[in-house]
């Protein structure tokens, strides 16, 4: 019964905090003159994944090497196929330009660097520190990259000019708001079913690849599935990119940096799901920019073949 209860209350806290960081967010990117897929690819998307943030570092740090880094490598596979998929069936999705061109080849080549760093099955300070100097190049460059755009090449503006929406103090503190919600949401759920998982005696690595992954993923869930009912779409799609370039760079780069991590017990299966759900962005990258519901089953399907194959029978 207890854990039960700490479930519900960790998913209404995600519920409201995703629903006032969407509305934050579409504001703070209108009163800035900012395209809100700017806005979801950084403020969200970080913010969002700061569970997995806080997950991760507990977890090297206690000597859960397997947990830590599954938590991340597990979340971008759940972000993928289940976030964007259920994104899909709430609302067709239609895919930015930029984040075509520019931002989705970045989380593919960071998912690649991360399969490399993983052959030895570990993480040291070294790798660390370069992983995090990636988080906080990508965020400078993203965020200068708005700022050159030319107005035209714009394919979603802010609907007011910079400095005619009013004051900025709401949006920082709804924004804020949201946050704090997912954060004590995410960790209600995380707690809740990591105990669960004990008492099943399934293996760390497993524990990471799927109940904290998702825990730790369900502000991007809640916030990415918001944004798409509410026609955000950009903040619904740069979330989950965004969140998955911060995984590996930030979480897993910071997480090693403060400690060495040791990842036994991920498995080739689980760096090519990796990449297998990475891959699916690959039609868009050819040609088609919108992804519609049955595109979004296939990639909930994707997903329930990784649990298949990775759940101990």
């Amino acid at each position: 019964m207890v854990i039960a209860a700490q479930l519900i209350l960790g998913v209404a806290l995600l519920y409201g905090g995703a629903e006032w960081l969407v509305r934050g967010a579409s504001q703070l990117a209108r009163r800035l003159g900012v395209p809100a897929l700017a806005i979801g690819l950084t403020i969200v998307a970080y913010g969002t994944s700061l569970p997995e943030l806080v997950v991760s570092l507990r977890a090297g740090l206690a000597g859960l090497g397997d947990i830590s880094v599954g938590n991340a490598v597990g979340s971008n596979i759940f972000n993928i196929a289940v976030i964007l998929g259920l994104s899909a069936l709430v609302r067709p999705l239609k895919f930015n330009r930029q984040l075509l061109r520019i931002d989705i080849p970045i989380m593919l080549s960071v998912s690649v660097a991360l399969i490399f760093l993983l052959a030895d099955h570990h993480l040291g300070r070294a790798e660390g520190g370069g992983l995090f100097a990636g988080i906080i190049l990508y965020t400078v460059l993203t965020l200068r990259r708005d700022r050159d755009i030319q107005p035209d090449d714009r394919e979603a503006p802010a609907t007011t000019p910079p400095g005619e929406g009013g004051k900025l103090g709401l949006p920082v503190v709804t924004i804020g708001a949201g946050l704090i919600l997912l954060i004590i949401g995410a960790r209600l759920l995380v707690d809740g079913a990591v105990d669960l998982a004990t008492a099943l005696g399934i293996s760390q690595a497993v524990v990471g690849l799927t109940i904290v992954a998702a825990g730790t993923s369900l502000p991007e869930l809640a916030t990415s599935v918001v944004a798409a009912a509410r026609g955000e779409q950009d903040i619904a799609i740069g979330n989950i990119v965004g969140s998955n370039i911060f995984n590996i760079l930030s979480v897993l780069g910071l997480a090693s940096l403060v400690t060495p991590l040791d990842s036994g017990g991920i498995t080739a299966l689980d760096l090519t799901f990796l990449m297998l759900t990475g891959g699916l962005f690959l039609p868009f990258l050819a040609g088609s920019k919108q992804l519609g519901r049955v595109g979004g089953l296939v990639y909930l399907l994707t997903y329930g073949g990784y649990l298949y194959l990775l759940w101990p029978k």
